[in-house]
């Protein structure tokens, strides 16, 4: 844990992330760190809680002296809605006990459309949660079954009509290019996900990690994976169904109605700001800082052990969960502005790419790949069209 993390670094906004990594299946995809009923014997939903909160102690006493309330919370995993509203409720009170929120806080929490009732985000909304994120990825059958989720698509516009009743924001994840998925079944679920009119959208391509049942699926020829540039149509028809629907880019995977709706918390994670993770397996971060006796601290990231049971052990016997970090320079940090700033439909200041490397933006220009008159100028900065976003990660390294 962060050295006293006692000087302030006011420059920089602070968030809490709480990793609840209990799922009711694990799907074919997923290479989180959760787990089904009966997959950690002992492991329980209660524990977690108990678990949490103690790790939230500790960092009262690491973060001494820095008086940054939390600007935004997010509960992800797994399925955080598995616990009962009551017990996410208690654990953002925890959050408000040890960091305090800003009186604008935006408070998250990913959900599963068969996990809530318009009882529970109520109870939600009443505890302080802003926004709920319903994991929806697709609208046809045939598509969740390949994915192994379970929820019936039918559900999903039930869950919207009871976060909208309880005033909360409504963001849809989706995800394509799943083996097996058609064009016309990714239209059909941009039409589904358009009609919810949900105030922010996430869609990501499929990747299928090694270490998934979808991996093994994969290396024993029981699925096909998607040719790369049906996904990259697939991308271009939802950047142009969803700006016609009102919804902006605002990263290269994100849209949202408008920039006060577009996910604050994740923008912190791109913009290079600060969090604490709370939970099995969740990485924090702190920028560089002063300490308490005014010396420089550089940016530290750091991560906790990922069994439960390991994570709450450690915590009931007054240790802490880390399992291990890494100290980061300023050419470490500056690389890092560059991965994840590129991505921002607010671009990337040309004078945060190396120096060694701003010639190469005019032939990313000359390529199509960053537009031209944003990079011009005395407040130059290198946004991407719409082709480099299917080419961001070439973007990226010819900057870095």
């Amino acid at each position: 844990m962060p050295d006293a993390g006692a000087g302030q670094a006011a420059t920089r906004d602070f968030g809490v992330y709480l990793h609840v990594p209990f799922c009711r299946v694990r799907c074919g995809y997923c290479d989180f760190n959760t787990y089904a009923p009966g997959e950690v014997d002992g492991a329980t939903p209660e524990g977690y809680v108990g678990a949490a909160l103690a790790e939230m102690a500790q960092a009262r006493t690491a973060m001494a002296g820095d008086n940054r309330p939390a600007r935004t919370v997010f509960f992800g995993g797994g399925t955080p809605t598995m616990l009962d509203a009551s017990a996410l409720a208690r654990l953002l009170d925890g959050v408000r006990q040890t960091w305090g929120l800003a009186p604008d806080a935006e408070v998250t929490t990913e959900a599963n459309p068969d996990s809530v009732t318009a009882e529970s985000l109520a109870e939600l909304a009443a505890a302080g949660f802003t926004r709920v994120s319903f994991g929806m990825q697709s609208a046809v059958p045939h598509v969740l079954e390949t994915l192994d989720r379970t929820h019936n698509p039918q559900n999903v516009a039930l869950a919207v009509g009871w976060a909208r009743e309880a005033g909360l924001a409504v963001s849809v994840d989706l995800i394509y290019g799943t083996p097996g998925e058609s064009l016309d079944d990714w239209k059909a679920s941009l039409a589904a996900a358009i009609a919810l009119e949900p105030d922010h959208v996430s869609a990501y391509s499929l990747v299928i990690e090694p270490g998934t049942r979808m991996g093994l699926q994969l290396r024993r020829g029981m699925i096909s994976p998607t040719n790369p540039d049906v996904q990259a149509e697939m991308y271009e028809v939802a950047d142009e169904a969803f700006a016609a629907a009102g919804l902006s880019w605002y990263e290269v995977s994100n849209w949202s109605r408008t920039p006060t709706q577009r996910c604050r918390h994740n923008v912190a994670y791109w913009t290079g700001q600060d969090w604490w993770a709370v939970g099995p397996g969740a990485h924090s971060y702190l920028g560089p800082r002063i300490g308490a006796a005014g010396e420089p601290l550089p940016a530290r990231r750091w991560w906790n052990v990922k069994h439960p049971l390991a994570y709450a052990a450690r915590l009931a016997g007054g240790q802490s969960p880390e399992d291990s970090g890494e100290e980061l320079d300023a050419e470490a940090v500056a690389f890092e502005r560059v991965m994840l700033g590129v991505r921002l439909a607010d671009g990337l200041p040309v004078t945060e790419v190396p120096p060694h490397r701003r010639d190469r933006v005019a032939g990313l220009i000359a390529q199509g790949l960053v537009e031209g008159k944003a990079a011009i100028g005395p407040h130059a900065r290198v946004l991407l069209t719409r082709r480099g976003r299917l080419l961001a990660d070439a973007v990226i390294r010819e900057l870095t």
